[in-house]
């Protein structure tokens, strides 16, 4: 049945990811420190979906491997959160279809719904203020192959172009040559854990897919320079600026703290990467 709904998804135009949707993130769960996922109230609790009819976990497959994990909301048509590990910078953009997931599409006997629970590449057809802004971003991957899985519509939301384009792509920037300068594993290789995500808001894209109010991103890892756990928060308003500039870093329960507000109380990262 799936080989079907691939094909009709195919014959429609629309890329495909071969990821897996997941009853727990078990099965990927090394794109999370100390293969800990967040416990988000009412959302996502040791691993599993709180609410199946409306969070899927998707284990991000891209050409035979896992490459990072991703919380979806199909009622908003966006990811609640993407994660994985950074290790390495590619700095070169590929240039390849954005995908879709099969599984998360509605089957009725055999045919399908392209963009039932998902957004899919029409949505941003002849849009000229909003970009298919990444939560794992490209720049972020560590080689080609990791590069390309991140262009998969799981991975992405509607962001003001300007944003992503100014403060975002800078804070996202000034990240990585962070994380490439202090974070290392015990063997001394390059190894941060990042979790990318998304608050809704109340306005659609194509009358269909959540455009998020806010955009946030942490990361953790062992600066191998103090020999402590270093941790880093950011969020920032999706909205359109004139003057870009890389967001304050800020503390992980200090995001906590603004997710309560604006989402649920949630418990992000292990707490090796807490009050630092």
């Amino acid at each position: 049945m799936r080989l079907l709904v691939i094909f009709a998804l195919l014959v429609l135009g629309f890329p495909s990811i071969m990821a897996e949707v997941v009853d727990s993130f078990s099965k990927c769960s090394d794109f999370f420190i100390k293969n800990e996922p967040p416990e988000i109230e009412g959302v996502l609790k040791k691993s599993v979906s709180q609410d199946e009819d409306r969070y899927k976990l998707i284990c991000q497959k891209y050409d035979g491997q896992y490459r990072f994990a991703t919380l979806y909301d199909i009622r908003e048509k966006i990811p609640v959160f993407s994660a994985y590990k950074f290790t390495a910078i590619y700095k070169k953009n590929p240039h390849i279809p954005w995908m879709i997931e099969p599984q998360l599409e509605p089957l009725d006997g055999e045919m399908s719904e392209p963009g039932a629970n998902q957004a899919v590449p029409g949505d941003y057809w002849n849009q000229k203020t909003l970009d298919r802004g990444h939560l794992f971003p490209n720049s972020h991957a560590a080689d080609e192959i990791n590069a390309e899985s991140t262009y998969t519509q799981t991975n992405s939301v509607p962001q003001e172009s300007s944003f992503n384009s100014g403060s975002w792509k800078l804070t996202e920037q000034s990240v990585r040559e962070l994380m490439n300068s202090n974070c290392r594993d015990q063997n001394n290789k390059i190894l941060a854990y990042v979790l990318t995500g998304a608050v809704p808001g109340n306005t659609r894209l194509n009358n269909r897919v959540n455009i998020p109010s806010y955009m946030w991103t942490v990361f953790c890892c062992y600066n191998a320079k103090l020999k402590a756990w270093e941790s880093k928060a950011y969020w920032a308003e999706n909205k359109k600026e004139k003057d870009p500039k890389p967001i304050d870093a800020k503390t992980v329960e200090e995001l906590e703290d603004f997710l309560w507000k604006k989402f649920k109380k949630s418990s992000l990262l292990s707490d090796d990467c807490y009050a630092l």
